[in-house]
């Protein structure tokens, strides 16, 4: 049977389940459009990130 060598510390135990925790994303409004996306993120449908254009627009097919 195995048996751990050393014990876990309290902090080393807290580190591993921290990933326990995990929330729902996060979503914010989007000031041009009005729809919802990601914090931080490029919206797709427009191709802007912070106010500038980075992407060319998703055209529908």
């Amino acid at each position: 049977m195995a048996v751990p060598k050393k014990k876990t510390s309290p902090s080393r135990r807290g580190m591993r389940r921290s990933a326990d925790a995990l929330r729902q994303p996060s979503y914010v409004e989007d000031k041009d459009s009005g729809e919802r996306r990601r914090p931080h993120h490029i919206d797709l449908k427009t191709g802007m990130y912070k106010g500038r254009s980075v992407l060319k627009p998703k055209t529908e097919a």
